[in-house]
């Protein structure tokens, strides 16, 4: 695969300004934690709340890092809904150590020490969100985290990595990805959602690509939205 076509990392000098999306809601600071032997660098936003989130970037072999527009964009949107936020970088990515496990490391290791890493800091993550590559490795994780309430899985790519032996998931399921997705084509979205989990609610956003070089004030919306309580009766 060619990492200019793929094009991670190609829009992510100034894209979150340029595309006119919400600056970061909220102070990071940046953290190391344990994942196996490794320390893994990570971005941590604390809130007083209990909620909490952690984000998987897009694939490390082709440009994917905790800086990624999309990634960003997702965690601002979760900050100014008052959640705790992590990003982090996958092993061999960035300052973190390791080096890239094709997916089984990431996914056995990475994220749940992401996940483990909140946990100890009391914010035990009510939310897994991941984007492309992260999307994947998010539904993937088996056995699932038990304080997970809801899965967002952004551009997941059906096109280029195989989503076929997917544990089911016990967490709501959001699946969003643009229109214009050639890596995560809606028609074959509409069928594999339901396919993960009957409940699982599929979000269009008409303008977009895989990249949302266009599109991602509208992606931060839409997640806003999605993080808003129900309204009381």
């Amino acid at each position: 695969m060619d990492r200019q076509n793929l094009g991670f990392g190609v829009f992510q000098i100034n894209l979150l300004e340029a595309s006119g999306a919400p600056a970061m809601a909220a102070t990071e600071q940046t953290v190391f934690f344990k994942s196996g032997s490794i320390a893994l660098e990570g971005r941590l936003c604390e809130a007083t709340g209990a909620q909490a989130v952690v984000i998987a970037h897009p694939h490390p072999l082709y440009g994917g890092d905790l800086d990624n527009p999309v990634v960003a964009a997702l965690a601002a949107a979760y900050q100014r809904q008052g959640y705790n936020t992590l990003r982090f970088n996958f092993r061999g990515v960035g300052a973190s150590e390791g080096h890239y496990a094709d997916g089984r490391g990431e996914q056995e290791e990475d994220l749940r020490a992401a996940a483990a890493y909140l946990a100890g800091l009391g914010k035990p993550p009510s939310d897994l969100a991941g984007y492309s590559f992260g999307a994947w490795i998010v539904l993937k994780l088996d056995p699932p985290l038990s304080a997970v309430r809801r899965q967002l899985l952004v551009a997941p790519p059906l096109a280029l990595l195989d989503f076929a032996d997917i544990p089911r998931p016990r967490a709501q399921l959001h699946v969003i990805a643009g229109a214009r997705d050639d890596f995560a084509p809606p028609d074959r979205l509409r069928e594999w959602a339901t396919h993960w989990q009957e409940t699982a609610r599929l979000h269009l956003l008409p303008e977009a690509d895989h990249f949302f070089s266009s599109g991602l004030s509208q992606l931060a919306a839409l997640v806003e939205t999605l993080l808003e309580p129900p309204p009381e009766p």
